[in-house]
């Protein structure tokens, strides 16, 4: 029987002390690629256990990074901050030795404390456009929603946001040239803690907290008297609500803000495993036991870039819905953005934001998988919102300018509140009324296995690879695999009908790859797109 959705147990709680250990004690052999630097698509990932993340390689990732920003002539501040993972801390211990030893100016957490992903991205943001004469960037310590057992290490260049991969490939390539060179020509320094003088501090939270205003209509939450809790799921966003809350004034409870490097209070996602995934109903289990306690009741992963909404009458929103409802929310209540922004999705989310967007008259800017690709847009305000399947978004402020280049969880949380306030309804019942107007969308994604080479091949494939000519009944009207919005290569394919379509992308992790479809006749229809998808695929890649 399975476990998922019940709390964790001490037997699949990690001992701290031994993954700390094997931090400092592994050395990678990146002769092996699971050994190696490898940047997804939001930073490198991997577990000290597994020798995949360890001291050689933050060290050697670190003083690439260093040389990186040199060569592109960044010489302003560097703000790093870190999420609650175990290895977060000892993994930023590592990097500011490297960044000190350099001489790079670096700015840490004035509290001492961990810092989510988006006031990372929103100090780097506001230090660019307050006219300095040069640019600031960052790092980011998470690996996100993964496992305790997990670390990660992320740089966003002075835009703000993920590092695209031009920049990711050379790191890189420079740190595991680095590591096989036995960390020669790796500089480092001991740094002492808060207390070290070569490191200048900042209050992330503070600057956040008190920037959101121009962002959230804290006035219509504040008037509707809402009662919003909010789960950080044990990540780092625990801080920040509390301070959110006194700041505007509005009612909101931290439901959880228990900080534990075991997270021993989560419940197990659908793999048994411990996984702070706020999209996921097993993983949200203890949150969604107190929906009928809110009006809104919100989750966040670890470095809280992603978001989870709970209300009442629907329980927990599936991120595709919310997207598709804070899209025409937004689009219908901004006054200040730009007549012509358009309106950003991945080419994996739902296309009921399609729909939506062609009800607004919006220009819809389709984009491959992964943030980075709507940051020009967020950038000059000619995209209003960016969102993708995952549950990760980010907006404009009220004025039109740009607010976080990476995903902001808590952003997307107190929209939700925004919402109810202000028209009234939960988010759920506003989707309800799209799926009346639109048609009711089933959406999933599965694997296939695949081959290391089966997933390159995929990855470079031609529309002219698919010579089916009818997807479930209905005629291909188009096959994808360069974005609409963009023109880049989407690393993979889409195939697209009237009523459903399917997208296909290879695992950068596992050897499988990722099926993506979506039906608007229903559930059995869906698994006749998935299952000749697979068809398809398997066709074209023998091809």
């Amino acid at each position: 029987m399975s476990r998922a959705g019940t709390v964790a147990q001490p037997s699949d709680l990690i001992d701290v002390a031994a993954l700390e250990r094997a931090y400092v004690e592994l050395v990678p052999d990146v002769s092996n690629p699971d050994q190696q630097v490898a940047f997804g698509t939001s930073g490198h990932r991997g577990s000290a256990f597994d020798t995949a993340f360890n001291e050689t390689h933050i060290l050697a990732i670190t003083q690439a990074i260093v040389e990186y920003r040199a060569a592109q002539g960044i010489t302003g501040p560097l703000y790093i901050g870190r999420d609650t993972h175990a290895l977060s801390l000892p993994a930023e211990r590592s990097a500011l030795e490297v960044l000190v030893a350099n001489g790079v100016r670096v700015v840490a957490d004035a509290r001492g404390s961990v810092t989510p992903t988006p006031a990372v991205s929103r100090a780097i943001i506001a230090y660019n456009a307050a006219g300095n004469a040069d640019q600031a960037d960052g790092i980011v310590v998470t690996p996100s929603h993964n496992p305790p057992r997990d670390g990660g290490f992320k740089y966003n260049p002075p835009h703000g946001g993920p590092a695209d991969s031009d920049a990711t490939s050379w790191i890189a390539d420079r740190a595991n040239a680095l590591i096989a060179a036995g960390l020669e020509g790796v500089q480092r320094t001991e740094v002492v803690g808060g207390s070290d003088e070569r490191v200048e501090l900042v209050d992330f939270r503070a600057d956040y907290v008190e920037a959101l205003g121009s962002v959230i209509d804290f006035d219509a939450i504040r008037a509707a008297g809402l009662r919003i809790g909010a789960d950080p799921l044990g990540g780092a966003a625990v801080e920040y609500y509390a301070a959110i809350a006194e700041r505007y004034d509005i009612d909101l409870t931290v439901t959880n803000p228990a900080i534990d490097p075991t997270w021993a209070f989560m419940t197990l996602d659908w793999d048994e495993k411990i996984r702070m995934d706020c999209s996921s109903p097993n993983a949200m289990a203890s949150v969604l036991a107190r929906k009928d306690e809110f009006d809104i009741l919100t989750g966040n992963d670890a470095d809280a870039d992603r978001h989870g909404i709970v209300t009442p009458d629907g329980g927990l929103m599936n991120p595709n819905h919310f997207l598709a409802v804070a899209i025409e929310y937004l689009f219908t209540h901004r006054a200040g953005w730009r007549a012509d922004a358009a309106i950003g999705k991945t080419l994996v989310s739902s296309s009921m934001i399609d729909r939506v967007a062609e009800s607004l008259g919006r220009r819809l800017w389709e984009v491959p998988v992964g943030f980075k690709w709507f940051v020009p847009g967020l950038v000059d305000g000619s995209v209003g919102f960016g969102g993708e399947e995952s549950a990760g978004a980010s907006f404009l402020t009220a004025d039109g300018t740009v607010w976080t280049t990476d995903k902001d969880g808590i952003l997307l949380c107190l929209l939700a509140s925004e919402i109810r306030a202000v028209t009234g309804k939960s988010p759920s019942q506003l989707y309800g009324e799209l799926t009346a107007r639109f048609g009711a969308p089933v959406y999933e994604r599965v694997d296939a296995p695949a081959t290391r080479e089966q997933k390159a091949r995929l990855g470079r494939l031609t529309g002219d690879a698919v010579t089916a000519t009818e997807l479930a009944g209905d005629a291909i009207v188009a096959r994808i695999v360069e974005a609409p919005g963009n023109g880049a290569r989407i690393g993979g394919l889409k195939v697209v009908t009237d009523r459903a379509w399917f997208a296909a992308r290879p695992s950068g992790t596992e050897d499988v790859y990722k099926i993506y479809a979506e039906s608007f006749v229903g559930v059995d229809h869906l698994r006749q797109v998935q299952a000749e998808a697979k068809a398809i695929v398997d066709a074209a890649l023998a091809g």
